[in-house]
């Protein structure tokens, strides 16, 4: 079974807590949180306060994505400031066992974020220090864009990896998924499904979460 991790950042922030209400009617436990600064990626989102914020107004895992230059000089603040998960780009991060180690130390759990034309190779020394793989099917930094369909296969491919080497990592995917891909991802083996134009886009979160739930559980 997989969970739903709705991306407020395709939300009405002017009603963000009413949002977070809808979509755990739906039943999302999960909220995921862009973070972006405008060099690791083109655009700039949120920060600190608003995690502040979203720990203080739920109950939800704060999924914290942190597509940002430098996060292990950030990681940490995170998680101080609520989240539950984050994730950091290997891309970003020179030292990226020890920002995971960090995070972990630090009471949440640690995730490597990884590019679609980031070789899954470059995970092997420090996927032991990981909780979770966060596969990226879109390149980072804007909402609204299509699913990569090859990453079907590098989702497949990461799965194997895992599995052959005995670890406890979970796989979470973001980018483009909607009603029409979640069920073939899902029977891939993402465990964590970000979706943020699918939830926010149509008005009716409650409903979107819902029909994503029943539209992913298909293939079982």
């Amino acid at each position: 079974m997989f969970e739903i991790a709705p991306s407020i950042l395709s939300a009405d922030f002017t009603r963000l807590a009413d949002e977070i209400a809808k979509v755990k009617a739906g039943g999302a436990k999960m909220l995921h949180v862009d973070v972006m600064d405008g060099h690791f990626v083109p655009n700039i989102t949120i920060g600190l306060p608003v995690v502040k914020s979203l720990r203080k107004a739920t109950d939800m895992t704060i999924d914290t994505h942190l597509m940002i230059s430098e996060p292990g000089r950030y990681a940490v603040q995170f998680v101080k400031a609520g989240a539950d998960m984050v994730s950091v780009h290997l891309e970003a991060d020179p030292h990226l066992q020890r920002t995971l180690v960090a995070i972990r130390e630090a009471g949440a759990k640690a995730g490597i974020a990884i590019n679609p034309g980031t070789s899954l190779d470059t995970l092997t020394e420090a996927l032991p220090y990981a909780d979770f793989v966060l596969l990226m099917s879109v390149n980072p930094g804007f909402g609204g864009q299509s699913f990569i369909p090859t990453m079907l296969d590098k989702l497949r491919r990461l799965k194997d990896m895992i599995s052959s080497r005995g670890l406890a990592v979970k796989i979470e995917i973001d980018g483009g998924v909607d009603a029409n891909n979640i069920a073939e991802i899902a029977s891939a083996g993402a465990e964590m499904i970000v979706a943020g134009s699918a939830v926010f886009g149509g008005g009716e979160p409650t409903a979107a979460v819902k029909q994503l739930i029943e539209a992913g559980t298909d293939w079982a």
